[in-house]
C-alpha cells in the first residue's frame, strides 16, 4: 500500500505534518476563542453561510458523521475487495479509524474550546475525509504505477481537496476553527502512511510465515 519510490517523501511529510500539528496545538492549549491567524481567515460563526451554499456545508459535514462516514467506508472496502486489494480495505478502515482515534485522544489534551466549551482541536471530520482520500489516492498510484513525482502529487492533491472541502464545511458551520482544521489535516497526514507501513509490513511478515510453513 505504500509504494516504495513514496515511502521517503511520504515519511518526511509525516513528521513534518505530525511537527506542525503539535506546534498548533501547543500554541493554542487551553484556548476558548480564535487565535490571530483564525480572524485573518474568517470567525467562525454559525451562520458564515447562506443556503445555498450552507446546505453543501451540511451535506459536506455529514460525510464526517458516523452515518455518513460508516457509508464512505463501506463503499471503499467493497471497492477494494472487488479490485482484490484486501491490504487497501484494512487500510481504509485501520487508516481512516486511526486518523479519528487519534483527533479524539488529542481533542482533552489540547483543551482547545469553541461554542459553549466542545473540544474542538484537532477536527476529526477534517481527519477523516482527509485519510479517506490518502488511501484511494495510494490506491491508484499502486496500480497506476505511478514514480515518485507523480504518485506524490496525486496524493498530496486528494489530501488538499479532501482537507480542504470539509475544512471549509466545519468554519463555515461554526464547528472549528481553521487552526482545528489545519490540526485534523496534518493528522490524516501523519498516520496514514505511517499506518500503511504497518499494514504492509504485517501482511509481508505473514505471506513470509505462510511461505515457510509450506516448505
Amino acid at each position: 500500500m505504500l509504494p516504495p519510490s513514496l515511502r521517503g517523501w511520504l515519511g518526511l511529510i509525516a513528521a513534518l505534518a505530525a511537527l506542525v500539528g503539535v506546534v498548533i496545538g501547543a500554541l493554542y492549549a487551553g484556548h476558548d476563542e480564535p487565535g490571530t491567524v483564525d480572524r485573518w481567515i474568517v470567525p467562525p460563526t454559525a451562520d458564515s453561510v447562506r443556503p445555498p451554499w450552507r446546505n453543501v456545508a451540511l451535506a459536506t459535514d455529514f460525510l464526517g458523521e458516523p452515518a455518513g462516514a460508516a457509508t464512505l467506508v463501506l463503499v471503499a472496502v467493497t471497492g477494494c475487495l472487488l479490485l482484490r486489494r484486501p491490504r487497501a480495505a484494512v487500510l481504509v478502515v485501520a487508516g481512516a479509524g486511526l486518523a479519528v482515534v487519534t483527533t479524539t485522544l488529542l481533542k482533552p489534551v489540547v483543551g482547545r474550546t469553541i461554542h459553549d466549551g466542545h473540544l474542538s482541536y484537532p477536527s476529526g471530520h477534517t481527519a477523516f475525509l482527509t485519510a479517506l482520500a490518502l488511501v484511494v489516492a495510494l490506491l491508484a498510484t499502486g496500480r497506476l504505477g505511478l514514480g515518485r513525482t507523480a504518485g506524490t502529487s496525486l496524493v498530496l492533491a486528494a489530501a488538499l481537496v479532501a482537507g480542504a472541502a470539509m475544512g471549509w464545511a466545519q468554519v463555515a458551520l461554526g464547528a472549528h476553527y481553521p487552526t482545528d482544521v489545519l490540526g485534523g489535516w496534518c493528522t490524516a497526514l501523519a498516520v496514514v502512511p505511517a499506518t500503511a507501513w504497518l499494514v504492509d509490513r504485517t501482511a509481508d511478515a505473514a505471506v513470509w510465515q505462510r511461505r515457510r510453513q509450506r516448505r
